[in-house]
């Protein structure tokens, strides 16, 4: 029910009611057309920029597709360059990173891999050889320090310490003294192939070293005609020891070693024909850029 007051505050108003606010709309959109107009006006950065400018300044700043991409490759190489030189920084060595070539280390390691090395010396385990920062597989097994899914380290080397051979990444079985019988002290007779120390050339040890194997090898490396075909491996011949498996990654340098044993040619040679293939792939953008 409406009370007494009902309806007074419309009474007692006098006057028309108040107009709602307006604008001039008209002048706000022919504002904000000009200074449309003046945005659109304005070059881009980098626009007009023509390689007579200057070959850097048209390099780093101009809009067209020949130096979009010159930025590109620029910035890859540069990405290369830093993480190789912070795995160099980390690992100690060079190359920080190596490729499986064979089965040989199945199946912690297989053909294609990519494996991550740093000098044998750093990030030692417990109860490395004296003098090294090896742990051999015999006494990982008591110590628990495990490399690549078994006991003790897995090392790069140059069988019988000839620079002219391929590395060999092999797991180090055992260390022996100069003058040990190793195959009747610490041989496995199951890697042997019923060899006698008598018809191993390298028994007795003919200095100290380390007896290696590869996993996926029915013998030692040191038994003729069985893996790596070495004499007893020594200290100096390790060039780095296996940290990290990057699986398959490693086919990228398998076809780049590939590429130079066609070719003939050295590191010098594959960097020219990495540098050729980037200045044809820069020439096909330039020719292909926008008039």
């Amino acid at each position: 029910m409406d009370g007494p007051d009902a309806g007074e505050s419309d009474r007692g108003r006098s006057g028309p009611p108040d107009d709602p606010p307006t604008a001039d709309v008209s002048n706000s959109a022919a504002e904000r057309d000009g200074a449309d107009d003046r945005l659109a006006s304005r070059p881009r950065p980098g626009e007009g920029v023509t390689i007579d400018d200057g070959i850097v300044r048209w390099f780093l700043e101009a809009d067209d597709r020949a130096a979009a991409v010159g930025r590109d490759i620029a910035a890859s190489l540069a990405i290369v360059a830093v993480v190789g030189l912070l795995l160099f920084a980390v690992a100690g060595t060079w190359p920080p990173l190596v490729a499986v070539e064979s089965g040989s280390m199945e199946p912690h390691l297989e053909r294609g891999d990519l494996v991550i090395v740093v000098d044998e010396g750093r990030f030692a385990g417990d109860g490395a050889v004296g003098g090294t920062g090896i742990v051999t597989r015999e006494r990982g097994l008591e110590t628990g320090h495990e490399t690549l899914g078994d006991a003790g380290d897995v090392v790069v080397f140059r069988p019988n310490g000839d620079p002219h051979q391929t590395p060999t990444i092999h797991r180090v079985a055992f260390r022996v003294e100069k003058g040990e019988r190793w195959i009747e002290t610490k041989a496995d007779p199951a890697f042997v192939n019923g060899a006698a120390c008598e018809e191993i050339a390298s028994c007795p040890a003919p200095y100290d070293g380390f007896i290696t194997k590869g996993d996926a090898n029915p013998a030692y490396d040191q038994i003729p005609r069985s893996g790596a075909d070495t004499t007893v491996v020594k200290p100096e011949w390790v060039r780095s020891k296996a940290m990290v498996r990057l699986p398959w990654l490693g086919e990228i340098r398998l076809a780049v070693d590939s590429a130079r044993s066609l070719l003939g040619v050295g590191p010098a040679g594959v960097a020219v024909v990495a540098g050729l293939v980037a200045i044809a792939l820069f020439a096909a953008a330039a020719d292909g850029r926008d008039p």
